[in-house]
């Protein structure tokens, strides 16, 4: 693996019969990946880049989620733990 100046980290695999390659085990330490863990990719025109499938999905999730804690109202640690005592009280009557 040779990491460039961009901090991008370069490898490369061999593409099976069947379309498959192995990701060389660098690249599968720093994206945290193991056997049977799953990756996502996105084609990015003439790129490809290759996520670990976990931290894509926490990041859509951020994404869509942004904003939103303003429009409930919650601005601090204690807006959110006040929301919580009013859920629970509402589901104990």
């Amino acid at each position: 693996m040779i990491p460039n100046v961009n901090n991008y980290y370069v490898d490369n695999a061999k593409v099976m019969a069947k379309g498959q390659i192995t990701l060389p085990k660098d690249i599968r330490s720093l994206l945290r990946v193991g056997t049977g863990d799953r990756v996502t990719l996105i084609c990015e025109g003439d790129r490809v880049v290759l996520m670990n499938s976990a931290v894509y999905a926490m990041k859509m999730l951020q994404k869509e989620m942004e904003g939103e804690a303003e429009k409930a109202g919650l601005y601090s640690d204690d807006d959110v733990v006040d929301m919580i005592m009013e859920m629970r009280a509402e589901e104990s009557e």
